[in-house]
Parts: C-alpha cells; structure tokens; sequence
C-alpha cells in the first residue's frame, strides 16, 4: 500500500487462557522515526513485539506492515527485519558462515550484501571465528548484521544494549544511529531511559498490555511542565511570596531550596515579586524532567499509572 506507515498497530489484544498479556494496543511508527518502545517487566512489550513481526498471532487486532498484515502474506515481512530478546546463531560456525546460511534462506541478492553488513557492524576482521568465541557484543551486532541482509526499510531492536559494557553500549548507539542517518525507520525496546532519549524521537509506553503514553518525547517532557528550585538572600520570605503568587504550583521547601512548577511568564512575575519584596534571587534553576522520571510517572501505581508526580494520568497521544 503507497504511503503505508512502516508499522500501524490497532487493537491489538493477546490471551493466554485467562490471562491477557496485550489488552488493546495501538501503535503507529512513522518513516525515519527512531521509535522508542517501552515498559517494564510483565507489561505485555516482548509478546506485543512478536505479534508485530509475525511471530505470534494476536487473539484480536491487526498489525500493518508498510500496508500489509504479515498473518495474509510472508511478502508483508519484506524490507522488515530485526530481533526479539536476543538474536541466536550456530556458535561452532564462523559469524560469516552464519550470514552465509541466513542469506540462503532469502535468497536473491543477500548472500552479496554480507562483505558490507560486516563492515557496517566492524566485524568485518572476525568474521572468520567462530561465534562461540564471541563477546556477547559482538554477537549483538552480528545480529544487525544478519538483519541487514535483507536490506529493511523497517528494523526492529528488542534491548541491543543488555549485557554491554560502557564501550560496547557506546557502540551500539553509534551504530543505531549511522543506521538511521541511512533511512532505516528503527524500533528500540531497551530499559534504559538515557539510551531511549538519547536516540528515540518517539516513544510509546505500555503498562499493564495497554500504551499509557504515545508520541514524541519532546511533547511528553513539555505535558510534565516545567519545574524549579529557588534560593534567595531570605528564604522564609521567598517561600511567603510563592505560595501567594498567581501561576507558582506545587511550593515546598527541601534540601535548602524553594521548588515549584510555573510557566516562563509566571516565573518572570514571581522574580519581580522576590525583588519587591526584599528577598533577593541567590540562584533560580529550570529542573527538566527526564524519560526515566516520565515514565516511572506513567508506569508505577495500582492502576499503572503514577500515583503521584506530573504525569497522575494517562496522555492522550500525540502527534
């Protein structure tokens, strides 16, 4: 279908018996997005991936491929490719024997995409070892290797970061982000929320087999306000004049600080009003919220939805 979204999930339900794993998702995945797809253990993540890729046959809903729904025709998975939890090869074959044998299954021109997806991944220089002899890293990237032999237009990475160490996370974000610079749409599950924003433009969280949250970070950050701390020449005074000013929220005193939410314009009010007042700015600091407070706002609470924090309920989606 011209001008499909990569990916377009709607209602999409999973049962196991009288457990429901997946309890009505809807997901869209625009070209060029590096798409930040999260929850936390138990949330439905994993089984909805797999019903996306095909894995899986959702209980109800439908998933789109560029279009297509992968349960009509094997040929929706085509420019599509990508692993869930972790990808697996042969350990006592070489990692270019491996990408020899994946090749062959899809036939066509994969087998001479190999020399290149070695080198985009920088294994090109062991490529003759065993993958037994592999750092779980490594294994990691040969893994994008062999997705990239089907040259997709939509690539999915289910934690590609787990198990790495510092260098080997550094890595792998490059290359993520070389892969997207080269026009691939990304999907990233990964449980670390520096990584996601760091990477992502979009994200979608689920809770309890349910998205809570669904679009750009940017517009998430932005829903949660904006938050300060204040010190001031008096501070009892500073405390006096926030909780009567118009547009200062949420004041309270810690840690030696004055904190409090208010709009730019609020914020401009309330420093005449410590002047006026005698109660001179000593330092006045924006704390902007991170994903990993947004989403702890979004996923923690006997509803799966923050039970306190900025973020008390679900966003609508946007855009």
């Amino acid at each position: 279908m011209s001008g499909a979204p990569p990916l377009e999930v709607r209602g999409l339900v999973k049962h196991y018996g009288d457990l429901t794993a997946v309890a009505g998702v809807d997901v869209t995945v625009d070209v060029g997005d590096v798409y930040g797809y999260l929850g936390p253990n138990g949330a439905g993540k994993t089984t909805s991936l797999r019903m996306m890729l095909g894995l899986i046959r959702p209980s109800a809903g439908t998933v789109r491929l560029f279009g297509n729904d992968p349960w009509e025709s094997i040929h929706a998975l085509d420019g599509v490719a990508g692993f869930v939890e972790a990808p697996t090869f042969y350990p006592y074959l070489t990692g270019r024997r491996n990408l020899e044998l994946l090749a062959a299954f899809d036939g066509g021109a994969a087998a001479e995409r190999i020399e290149r997806a070695l080198e985009t991944v920088e294994l090109a220089d062991r490529a003759r070892d065993r993958v037994g002899g592999y750092s779980h890293g490594m294994r990691q990237r040969l893994g994008i290797a062999a997705a990239l032999l089907r040259e997709p237009k939509l690539l999915l990475l289910d934690e590609p970061t787990t198990g790495l160490d510092p260098a080997g996370m550094r890595d792998m974000r490059l290359l993520i982000r070389t892969l997207a610079d080269q026009g691939i749409t990304i999907i990233l599950s990964s449980h670390l929320m520096a990584e996601v924003e760091a990477l992502c433009n979009r994200v979608a969280i689920i809770q309890a087999g349910k998205i809570v949250y669904e679009g750009e970070i940017a517009a998430l950050k932005r829903s949660a306000g904006a938050s300060y701390s204040l010190q001031s020449t008096d501070d009892e005074l500073a405390l006096k004049v926030c909780h009567g000013q118009p547009g200062v929220d949420g004041v309270r005193f810690e840690q030696e600080r004055i904190w409090f939410t208010a709009s730019e314009d609020s914020v401009a009010k309330l420093s005449q009003a410590l002047v006026e007042a005698g109660a001179l700015i000593r330092s006045l600091t924006p704390q902007t919220a991170t994903l990993e407070d947004l989403f702890f706002s979004l996923t923690e609470g006997p509803d799966g939805h923050g039970p306190h924090g900025a973020l008390a309920e679900p966003l609508e989606a946007t855009t």
